[in-house]
C-alpha cells in the first residue's frame, strides 16, 4: 500500500508540472525600415503552441505545425491572423502589410511580413494584438527601427497601440 501511494504522489507531482509549458505568454514584433527597398520587414516571433492554439481558437479548426500537410492551410491562416492582430501605419498613412511567409522549429515560430514602399518614415504607428484572441496576460515585445535607430515597448494585453518618432 505504502507503495502504491509512493508512485501515486510522484505521478501526481510529475503530472503537475507537465500542464504549463510555459508560465508567460510573450511575443515579440521587429519592425525594422529598409532603406535599400523603402519598405518595412516585420518579424514576428511566437512560441509554438501558444500561435497554433490562437489560430485553432480564432478559426475553429485544428492545424499543427511541424506537419507538413497542414502548410498551405496554415499559410492561409497566418495570412488572415496578421491582416487582423497587426496594423501598421507610417507618416500618419496606413500602410499594407504582406504576408510574405514562416518558419518553425519544435519550439517557436517567425512570421514575416512587409509594408508597401514609404519613403523616410519620421512617425511610425502600429496596433499589435498577436494571440490577445487567446491570453489576456498576453504580452508583445515590439521593436522599431529606422536608419539604425531602435526604439522598443512592451504592449500588455489589452494595450495595442503604439508610436515612436524617428
Amino acid at each position: 500500500m505504502k507503495k502504491l501511494l509512493f508512485l501515486f504522489s510522484v505521478l501526481l507531482i510529475f503530472f503537475s508540472f507537465v500542464k504549463a509549458k510555459h508560465p508567460y505568454h510573450v511575443g515579440s514584433v521587429e519592425i525594422n525600415y529598409n532603406q535599400k527597398s523603402k519598405t518595412f520587414e516585420i518579424t514576428g516571433r511566437f512560441f509554438l503552441d501558444d500561435l497554433e492554439n490562437g489560430l485553432n481558437n480564432k478559426y475553429g479548426k485544428s492545424l499543427h505545425f511541424n506537419d507538413p500537410k497542414f502548410k498551405s492551410q496554415l499559410n492561409e491562416a497566418l495570412k488572415n491572423y496578421s491582416a487582423e492582430y497587426f496594423k501598421l501605419k507610417g507618416n500618419n498613412k496606413f500602410l499594407n502589410v504582406g504576408f510574405v511567409g514562416y518558419e518553425e522549429d519544435h519550439e517557436s515560430v517567425n512570421i514575416y511580413l512587409e509594408s508597401e514602399k514609404i519613403d523616410n518614415p519620421k512617425k511610425v504607428e502600429a496596433a499589435v494584438s498577436f494571440l490577445y484572441n487567446l491570453f489576456d496576460d498576453q504580452i508583445n515585445i515590439v521593436h522599431i527601427i529606422v536608419n539604425g535607430n531602435r526604439k522598443s515597448e512592451k504592449l500588455t494585453y489589452p494595450n495595442r497601440y503604439l508610436f515612436q518618432q524617428f
